[in-house]
């Protein structure tokens, strides 16, 4: 492989036991990583840092890094991305982003540690700036018919009082958290998640407005914050009390995902903090817009966005003393 020119395809596993074998190699890790990172040739992430783009690059073939004829710095395949500075091999890391986004409902920090032999608290790291690269933000807006409706995550038992402490029902204490989906007459449908503040009209309003087309269908449940919705908007309620469907007016499209974020969350995660609840979100949201994809495809996906991003251990902690 030309190290300077990277436009092959890259060999990606079509399975775990074919991910285990082929990772385990350190040279096919990075074949694989320089080539999913730069398909059309190396380039300097420095240079990119300054809105540059140079590709006049000399390959170190005995440390595995280059170096910019132009800039005159050094860089790995690792800089410019998610993976900066971090010592692991990019045998952990291939490995790691192969389980977060092919495992339906997630893995946890505790397995990851297990399985590849490292600490705990690493393991949360690296998963946290896998899911960075997993978030994919976008400005194009839904359109055609969207269902809208809200959940809450987590709780605090220092808030419930008898009965409600024991089951742990009730919304007191707990984040909201907003879905979106739009249902395509042919493409599989998408979500979009959020953690919101509250639920109130203000708040469901903003984010309808912010993220569906006016002229839309927006079908939600009967919640009053959902009335008197702008009238660019065709808003139709189905009321739960009675009924969940009232012909092609219902939400079950977002309680099913509703479903898969809770097991995820409950059945793996166990708890989740707030600040880092819409890390989860963007997580389960790639896993259910990709479901249709194949693991190698889901892999090549979360592997190509590894550029370009950043989350320092500081940034994910809060502790930028």
């Amino acid at each position: 492989m030309n190290c300077n020119d990277s436009d092959s395809t890259p060999f990606v596993p079509a399975g775990l036991v074919e991910a285990i074998e082929y990772f385990s190699d350190p040279d096919a890790c990075f074949e694989t990583m320089v080539a999913l990172r730069w398909p059309n040739g190396v380039e300097c992430p420095h240079c990119t840092r300054e809105g540059v783009v140079c590709k006049d690059v000399h390959f170190i073939e005995s440390r595995k890094i280059w170096r910019c004829k132009g800039c005159k710095k050094q860089f790995s395949v690792k800089v410019g991305s998610v993976m900066e500075d971090s010592p692991l091999s990019l045998k952990i890391w291939l490995s790691a982003i192969w389980l977060i986004a092919n495992t339906k409902n997630g893995t946890s920090s505790c397995e990851l540690a297990r399985h590849l032999k490292i600490r705990q608290a690493t393991a949360w790291f690296v998963f946290h700036r896998i899911r960075e690269a997993m978030s994919t933000g976008t400005f194009e807006k839904m359109s055609g018919t969207v269902e809208a409706d809200e959940t809450f995550i987590g709780g605090k038992a220092k808030n419930m009082q008898g009965e409600r402490k024991a089951s742990g029902r009730g919304t007191s204490g707990k984040a909201v958290v907003m879905g979106l989906l739009e249902r395509p007459s042919e493409k599989p449908s998408k979500v979009r998640v959020k953690h919101v503040k509250d639920t109130t009209r203000a708040t469901l309003h903003k984010e309808i407005a912010a993220n569906v087309e006016h002229g839309s269908e927006v079908f939600t449940d009967a919640l009053p914050s959902y009335e008197n919705m702008d009238s660019r908007y065709i808003h139709q309620a189905v009321d739960h009390a009675t009924t969940y469907v009232v012909g092609a007016v219902h939400t079950n499209g977002l309680e099913n995902f509703w479903c898969l974020l809770k097991r995820t969350i409950c059945g793996t995660y166990v708890s989740v903090n707030a600040p880092h609840l819409f890390r989860y979100l963007d997580e389960q949201a790639f896993r259910f817009n990709e479901r249709k994809d194949n693991d190698a495809g889901r892999f090549m996906k979360v592997a190509g966005s590894l550029a370009g991003k950043r989350l320092t251990y500081k940034e994910l902690t809060g502790k930028n003393d």
